[in-house]
């Protein structure tokens, strides 16, 4: 974990100050810019082979899975997102670690380990779905993926409980702003989610033209809303920059 110090006071040995705010802008943007390739190449040069399903009815959208991981070169563009994304979000959920320490309630700390750990388990498990896809590894990529959702799940609502209800202080303007869309993001996650598990089933029994699209469909919320939830750090961390000087090293500190 990056230590916390006042901002050192001689310019000249600092080497560079980033606010964390655009950190966290760059760790959302691989993975969601890489998303956005994949669907958009899928529908435009492999739409037939990516909404094919075994039922063989009308499917307009791929799924999630057969966008990302099941041809070239959406599969080598999403890998290289998550890899080189993967260490930036594992810095946050240590940064979150040392924010539940200061700022939530001794008795709520145990709450805090364990979203963090739910959110270490969760970026391994994204890893792990995102390497061995369900065409050539089916069994380890859903069992990626049962652990991918179940750990996001749980974090997104601890993490949304112990801001609003653990905290020592009042929260500040832009933290208020972030517990809003924790919540807001947390229950569409969730809405989209179950509608999802709902059409994939139907898909599966009965073979209706164009369930497995809205199936699709309500993964892509999931997975946008996802990855709003994890901006939601932008907030919570607005007021730190990562600095690197000649005395400290690299760490965080006030703006």
């Amino acid at each position: 974990m990056l230590p916390t110090y006042e901002r050192f006071n001689d310019p000249k040995s600092v080497f560079f100050r980033l606010p964390f705010a655009r950190l966290a802008v760059v760790a959302l943007s691989l993975p969601l810019g890489g998303f956005l390739f994949c669907v958009a190449w899928s529908l435009a040069f492999d739409f037939v082979r990516s909404t094919y399903t075994h039922c063989d009815v009308a499917n307009y959208l791929p799924s999630v899975s057969a966008a990302i991981g099941n041809y070239e070169p959406q599969r080598t563009v999403w890998r290289l997102a998550i890899f080189l994304h993967l260490p930036l979000r594992l810095a946050v959920a240590k940064m979150y670690l040392e924010h539940y320490r200061e700022h939530i309630r001794r008795s709520r700390r145990l709450l805090g380990i364990l979203a963090c750990l739910l959110n270490v388990v969760e970026d391994l498990a994204l890893f792990c779905l995102s390497f061995w896809t369900s065409a050539d590894h089916y069994e380890t990529h859903r069992n990626a993926f049962v652990v991918f959702i179940a750990c996001s799940e749980c974090y997104m609502l601890i993490s949304y409980l112990l801001n609003r209800n653990a905290r020592k202080a009042v929260l500040l303007p832009h933290e208020e702003k972030s517990l809003r869309y924790k919540r807001n993001l947390f229950l569409v996650n969730v809405l989209a989610f179950g509608l999802a598990g709902y059409c994939f089933v139907r898909h599966n029994s009965y073979c209706e033209a164009g369930v497995y699209t809205f199936f699709a469909l309500f993964e892509y919320v999931v997975v946008l809303t996802n990855m709003g939830f994890h901006m939601t750090s932008y907030w919570d961390f607005y007021a730190l920059n990562v600095v690197c000087d000649a005395k400290h090293g690299l760490y965080l500190s006030q703006l």
